[in-house]
């Protein structure tokens, strides 16, 4: 079961609940966890193997997602563990302006999380969110993901939460399978 929630004018914004995570807005005070996060080889592997190597550069990150909060009402969520609170990851929707199959911008899924959380369903559950979320929050139409070709964890997500692949693309150097999803598609297999 996926909850919406609306804002919480004392702490944050949560964006969505699921029956094990909470999906809020990254906030300065995340910097730490993201660092933790994003300065991981493990987790940069599929991500042309550049971590971060100073907590600065976390700073830059957290104020260009809050800046897509401002610009495109919605960015990349943190996840946190309810059980334990934990800053577990990263997730969500953002929106990307640069030109994909004739658009001007597009709507991506994504999601990043620290490696003692990979193997139990929560890339998965944060994913399924995040297209409820697009779908019926934002009323989208369309919504794309992509993923390293050899990155066989993720590119198996995108295809169990029914985006399709469309193609292979080289991004950065990375070659990259791109997948979509439409509303119609998606309504047919909830």
């Amino acid at each position: 079961m996926i909850i919406f929630v609306a804002e919480n004018i004392n702490i944050m914004k949560i964006f969505a609940e699921t029956e094990r995570l909470v999906l809020r807005e990254i906030v300065a005070t995340d910097a730490e966890a993201m660092f933790v996060l994003d300065s991981n080889p493990e987790v940069h592997k599929y991500l042309g193997n550049n971590p971060v190597q100073d907590i600065a550069q976390i700073h830059e990150v957290i104020g260009f997602i809050r800046q897509q909060y401002t610009d495109n009402g919605i960015g990349r969520w943190a996840v946190i563990e309810k059980s334990t609170g934990n800053f577990m990851g990263w997730a969500g929707l953002k929106c990307v302006k640069e030109a994909l199959y004739d658009l001007p911008y597009y709507y991506d899924i994504g999601y990043r999380l620290i490696p003692s959380y990979w193997g139990k369903g929560f890339a998965t559950e944060v994913a399924i969110a995040s297209l409820h979320y697009g779908f019926e929050k934002m009323h989208l139409t369309e919504i794309y993901g992509a993923a390293d070709v050899n990155n066989v964890a993720s590119n198996k997500i995108l295809s169990k939460i029914g985006l399709a692949f469309t193609d292979v693309f080289d991004y950065e150097g990375i070659t990259c399978n791109r997948y979509k999803i439409t509303l119609s598609d998606w309504a047919k297999n909830r």
